[in-house]
């Protein structure tokens, strides 16, 4: 299980967990088993039991360790009783079995290939001649219920799609007798598309909520007693403003009282009502999804919460007096019909994307009558804790399914070697089998360090600039919505066509011909590029020290690991790379997640990557007096100040004091246009 330890020394862990006399926090827990004489270990005579001092690992492997049982639910975080933000560790009951009974110790990560495997392979050599062992296996395995887990870059959506073309044309399977579900209206797109192309029509492929939204207009009269239909965007504000009005609170007081003052400078006043609008939906949502009700959120929460409760309630009720539903509506409706009605009946269920589920939509899975059982998934790529799904339900599906066949996917296909070995570091803590790259030649990766955060988008800018690579092939990553906008100010100014994805705001164009890439890193998940940038690679950024939604944190508090989630989604940065990566910081030190990866990464030397991108040292006076000419003339023009110059052309005027036009010209930024535009305002102003 865990490749950077003896394999029995789990157990320590656990027989730490139950020894101890109270549950530990973290920190407590690493120095009972390093054997650090601490003041709560003196204080608590914990040195006198057995189990004190018995691993002799450092902070990081100590953490990947406890991390891996975490996952697989063998120790839980709990909150105290009296201050649920601060969590301690427990033995879970599948811990105490693993003690009288260790499995893991055996536990094997390869895909097991028997003759008979072998046989078959051979037979359908000329369906199954280009793929590997395991996805060989993957496709035409005979087991009712099969977990795929497919790494990134392994060709999981191939596999999906020729198993289901597998069972119609070797198992003679009725195309309507197959159901597959995914996640995502492109992924189902893909996978449509994929099917038809190989004559493969009449096969179900729904997300869930197009699959519940179908079954419910079907049956709306059995479900409902009055006509429901989903709610539009329009509505949901409507709901929200009347929920505020009722409650005697304007929309702006509301913002004021829901966000932090820091939240509020980082965003508009329109993305601080989408964000509060939305996190009132997700909260009714949740309550729903956990079958709870809502009151119980007034007693879990605090002082600003008690207005988004009102808000909830109110929209609640509104709700089921104009007999609308939401996303969540929809399953939850189905999986009360289909609990009394078992009127589904499917031969073959396939699901994508398994490591996001949740539990509403594993009971809806449950009730499908379904004859065999695959799933697909990768739990190196579960971060979507923080809106419901839980990654638990993919790392301990044999508890669920006992006979099931796990396969692994690890053959790479997607990235350089360099680049799938540095990722499979990011999350050794999960105690998955490591991808293997079948791409061997050279790349570049680098870590970078710079002065500040404009001289580090200056050399992002630079780089893509003098690429060769189509525009398309180049993803910017950043961990908040913030830093890609205020790089896409840089690119505008520099006329880099680009767009920006990003899961916060609602933006999921896709890139066209000749535009790069800006995205957060939860809207870039399945995609990939061949050169990949990840900006601001700091502690304050990965992990995530700051959060957008705050009432959000409150309510899922026990729910999920943020810190491993967080971890994931770096591992996903990471991964979205196939030929040149690129990770950038400007500071003292990057965040902790690089520092074990740095051996994997070329270091440039004192950590500065060219001369000129080493920073400037600015004149005060002289910078001041161009932004004051810079101010003018946006004023003048009615454009923003950074489209006449950004910040960075300022600096680099005030460092090397241009003296004519030829030397303006030579500074980055300003092209023969602004040259003649502004060029002799600018030497006026230098040399004044």
């Amino acid at each position: 299980m865990f490749s950077l330890m003896k394999k029995e020394d789990y157990l320590f862990v656990l027989k730490a967990l139950k020894e101890m006399p109270f549950n530990p926090g973290r920190k407590l827990l690493k120095d009972y088993l390093q054997g650090e004489t601490s003041e709560s270990i003196i204080k608590n005579r914990l040195n006198k039991y057995p189990h004190f001092g018995t691993l002799a690992y450092n902070d990081q492997e100590l953490n990947n360790l406890i991390s891996g049982l975490e996952v697989r639910a063998l120790i839980e975080q709990i909150p105290l009783k009296n201050n649920k933000f601060i969590k301690v560790f427990k033995i879970t009951k599948k811990g105490l079995n693993e003690l009288e009974n260790p499995n893991l110790v055996n536990e094997s990560k390869e895909t097991k290939i028997t003759d008979f495997d072998k046989e078959m392979f051979k037979n359908f050599d000329f369906f199954l001649n280009l793929y590997n062992d395991e996805q060989k296996k993957a496709i035409i395995s005979n087991e009712r219920v099969i977990l795929c887990i497919a790494g990134a870059g392994s060709g999981k959506t191939t596999v999906l799609t020729r198993r289901i073309e597998f069972l119609i044309r070797f198992k003679a399977v009725a195309p309507e007798k197959i159901l597959a579900i995914t996640f995502t209206r492109k992924a189902r797109q893909e996978m449509t598309s994929r099917l038809e192309k190989n004559g493969c029509n009449g096969v179900k492929v729904e997300t869930f909520n197009s699959f519940c939204e179908k079954f419910l207009k079907r049956n709306n009269d059995r479900v409902y007693e009055k006509e429901v239909r989903m709610i539009k965007y329009p509505e949901k504000i409507r709901l929200l403003r009347m929920a505020l009005d009722n409650y005697g609170v304007e929309i702006g007081d509301a913002i004021d009282l829901y966000f932090s003052n820091g939240q509020k400078k980082l965003k508009s006043n329109e993305e601080l009502f989408r964000i509060f609008l939305n996190d009132c939906f997700f909260i009714i949502d949740y309550y729903k999804a956990n079958g709870k009700e809502i009151e119980k959120f007034y007693t879990e929460v605090e002082r600003s919460a008690k207005m988004v409760y009102h808000v909830c309630m109110f929209i609640s009720e509104k709700m089921e007096e104009q007999g609308l539903r939401d996303f969540t509506d929809q399953i939850v409706d189905v999986v009360k019909y289909l609990e009394k009605n078992r009127v589904l009946s499917f031969e073959h269920i396939l699901v994508d994307e398994y490591q996001d589920v949740n539990a509403l939509q594993i009971k809806f899975i449950d009730l499908l009558n379904w004859k065999s059982l695959f799933c697909v998934g990768d739990p190196r790529q579960a971060i979507y804790g923080w809106r419901g799904s839980q990654v638990k339900y993919i790392l301990n599906f044999k508890d669920k399914y006992k006979d099931a066949e796990v396969i692994n996917l690890k053959k790479n296909y997607r990235s350089n070697k360099k680049i799938v070995d540095i990722s499979n570091e990011a999350i050794k803590g999960m105690g998955l089998c490591d991808l293997e790259s079948v791409r061997n030649e050279n790349c570049e990766v680098k870590l970078l360090k710079f002065d500040s955060d404009l001289v580090e988008f200056e050399f992002v800018v630079q780089r893509i600039l003098n690429c060769n690579l189509p525009r398309e092939e180049i993803f910017v990553l950043a961990r908040t919505n913030k830093q890609l906008l205020d790089l896409s100010k840089i690119l505008f100014e520099r006329g880099v066509k680009h767009i920006i994805k990003s899961e916060e705001v609602g933006k999921n164009e896709e890139a066209s011909d000749g535009e790069v890439t800006l995205a957060t890193v939860h809207a870039i998940k399945g995609l990939e590029a061949k050169m990949v940038f990840i900006i601001g690679v700091t502690s304050q950024n990965f992990p995530c020290k700051g959060s957008e939604h705050p009432v959000i944190d409150m309510v899922k508090i026990e729910d999920y690991d943020k810190d491993d989630e967080e971890k994931r989604l770096f591992y996903v940065a990471l991964s979205r790379a196939s030929e040149s990566l690129y990770l950038s910081y400007s500071g003292k030190r990057p965040s902790s997640y690089v520092n074990g990866l740095m051996k994997f990464f070329d270091i440039p030397k004192e950590q500065k990557v060219l001369n000129e991108f080493k920073g400037y040292k600015i004149n005060d006076d002289m910078f001041e007096k161009l932004r004051g000419w810079r101010k003018g003339v946006a004023e003048k023009f009615g454009v923003p100040a950074y489209v006449i110059f950004h910040d960075s052309v300022l600096e680099e005027i005030c460092a090397k004091r241009p003296f004519d036009l030829e030397d303006l010209k030579n500074i980055s930024g300003i092209g023969d246009s602004k040259l003649r535009r502004f060029g002799r305002d600018v030497l006026s102003v230098v040399n004044s």
